[in-house]
Parts: structure tokens; C-alpha cells; sequence
């Protein structure tokens, strides 16, 4: 009788056993932060989706100096605030901007606000948006507005290195890159 109690009570250990490290495990699991995906169009400028307040640590754990934010409050209701944003950016000695960059066509008070920020930011630079996609592109057209910047081929690359596409900004491009010297 005493082996069949010992036997009973050794399976009910293992099974909690087995209960508690896999509870431990889905805890684990949903408690650890979203992987960041950070893509780099220069040696000093990378674009990411959407990150959070939560992300500000690990970016400065990995080098980052400053953030800007390109997407406009009030897109989704999920999406912290650029307010939320920045304090978690300066809780961390990030340097953050605001540049909000609205869906559609890029406004070129956009455009010189980001070229303004890059050129101010400490290095690097993370850029983000939902997607990554208007972050990259308006990198473009500060890119081909800039006297020393690359040329259309490379900033197209540079784009599609990161996943996203401005071959639609082409045009654009080139008639900034031809008015560089006109430029101030």
C-alpha cells in the first residue's frame, strides 16, 4: 500500500513539475519584449516599424543615440503618443524628434523637417514609422536634396535594401539631385 502511495505521489511531483515549467515557459514567453527589426540604410541611419516605449533601453543597449518619430499621432489606437515616446526616449538619454509624415505624398515641410533633425541628431540614428516604409522614403528625398548626398541609383538601393520601395519617387529624385547646387 505504502509503494502505491509513494508510486501516486512521485507522478503527481512530475506532472507538476512538467505544469509548473511549462507555465513558466508561455510566462516567459508572453513577459520577454517583441523583437526589434531594424533595417540600415546608411552606415549611420536605420529604419524600423513601430516600437514602443518598452524598446527605448534595448535601442540604446545597441548603440542608437537618437530616434525620430515619422508617424503622426492618432494613427491607430494601439500607437503610443510621440509625448509617450520621447520621455521614454529621454528616460534612456536618447535625443528623440518628432517629424510626422502623413500617408500619401510626402509634404516637403516634411521633407526639411527630417533633413533638419538628421542633421542635428547625434549618431546613429533610428527612424520609424508603422512600417518602416515612410521612414525610408522620406529619407530619400532628404537624401537627394542633401549637396554631398548619393546619387538616385544608390538611394534606391539603399531603400530597397531595407525592404521598401520609392521607385514611384524616382522622378523626384532626380530633380532634386540636379538642383543640388541651387539649393541652400
Amino acid at each position: 500500500m505504502s509503494q502505491i502511495k509513494d508510486g501516486r505521489l512521485f507522478l503527481l511531483s512530475i506532472l507538476a513539475g512538467v505544469v509548473i515549467v511549462l507555465l513558466l515557459s508561455v510566462y516567459a514567453h508572453f513577459k520577454s519584449p517583441p523583437p526589434l527589426h531594424i533595417n540600415t540604410l546608411t552606415r549611420d541611419i536605420s529604419v524600423s516599424e513601430q516600437i514602443g516605449p518598452e524598446s527605448m533601453s534595448r535601442l540604446k543597449e545597441s548603440g542608437f543615440a537618437a530616434i525620430i518619430d515619422l508617424r503622426p499621432d492618432g494613427e491607430a489606437k494601439d500607437q503610443p503618443t510621440s509625448e509617450a515616446m520621447s520621455v521614454a526616449a529621454k528616460e534612456n538619454k536618447l535625443t528623440f524628434y518628432y517629424v510626422p509624415v502623413p500617408h500619401g505624398d510626402i509634404p516637403e515641410q516634411s521633407v526639411n523637417q527630417l533633413a533638419e533633425a538628421l542633421r542635428s541628431a547625434p549618431k546613429p540614428v533610428l527612424m520609424y514609422c508603422r512600417s518602416g516604409r515612410r521612414a525610408a522614403r522620406t529619407w530619400s528625398l532628404v537624401e537627394a536634396s542633401r549637396q554631398d548626398g548619393m546619387n538616385a541609383e544608390s538611394i534606391l538601393a539603399a531603400v530597397s535594401g531595407v525592404g521598401q520601395s520609392a521607385e514611384d519617387l524616382n522622378q523626384n529624385i532626380t530633380l532634386r539631385i540636379s538642383q543640388r547646387g541651387q539649393r541652400p
